[in-house]
């Protein structure tokens, strides 16, 4: 029980910077920075095995670090496939 609230709260801090980083921060809420740290976290790891081999394990600040670039590229995704499509005046 306690890895699944560890899990939460590394997912929100690391959502929570990476809408920081990518100024999406003031559209997103509390859930939403859980889900893209959470998702992050997975995308940074792919890519961090894809590029040096090594996997990444733990509630560690390397892992914190993963998780936000994984996060970023996440927002970084939606923000390139919603760009354009607000209505306009």
């Amino acid at each position: 029980m306690l890895d699944i609230v560890l899990w939460i709260l590394f997912g929100a801090l690391a959502g929570w910077i990476a809408s920081k980083i990518m100024k999406t921060d003031a559209q997103m809420g509390a859930m939403a920075n859980i889900i893209v740290g959470i998702i992050g976290a997975f995308i940074g790891g792919f890519v961090v095995r894809m590029l040096t081999g090594n996997e990444v394990e733990g509630f560690n600040i390397g892992s914190l670090l993963v998780a936000i670039l994984g996060a970023v590229i996440l927002l970084a995704i939606v923000k390139a496939a919603t760009s354009g499509r607000g209505i306009k005046a």
